[in-house]
């Protein structure tokens, strides 16, 4: 993992199951991405799994004061840990396997488009924006481009 950029803009989408997945063929650009975008969701995880509303009122704005508020912050708890665990297997195949990048970039820009889709289906109520929602639409795109660019070739083949 040399270069920063691909060497080739044409998408090689069998970059997604390497052959070898302990050597990164995309740009080092897009592992340093991961990398920091990994870092937001396990933070995120832990914060729903340690503060003490699991962020559900101090950051998402949904109003816990009602019945069932206690199930709501218990529920994101859970969910958090749940997100650990994707985040920690995330981490090992980012860590130890580079070659899984475009896969995991994959997870990674699948992941806001599900959660978006499942709020247009069951709604919450908030009594603000929440960052997740607020977020999602800017970070879809961006991934988009980050995952297109995994999937490009960054080292030359060698001549024979």
């Amino acid at each position: 993992m040399n270069n920063m950029l691909p060497n080739v803009w044409r998408p090689d989408l069998a970059a997604l199951l390497p052959a070898n997945p302990s050597t990164a063929g995309g740009p080092a650009l897009t592992w340093w991405i991961a990398l920091l975008y990994l870092c937001m969701i396990t933070v995120r995880s832990l914060i729903h799994m340690l503060v003490y509303d699991s962020g559900a009122h101090s950051i998402a704005t949904i109003d816990v004061s009602v019945a069932g508020g206690a199930n709501i912050v218990a529920m994101l708890g859970q969910l958090g840990a749940i997100q650990l665990l994707l985040a920690l297997l995330l981490w090992v195949l980012l860590l130890r396997y580079r070659g899984f990048v475009p896969l995991v970039l994959l997870v990674f820009m699948l992941e806001p488009f599900l959660r978006a889709y499942v709020g247009h289906l069951k709604p919450v109520i908030t009594e603000g924006v929440a960052p997740g929602v607020a977020l999602n639409w800017a970070v879809m795109p961006i991934l988009a481009v980050v995952f297109f660019l995994s999937l490009c070739p960054a080292q030359r083949e060698p001549t024979r």
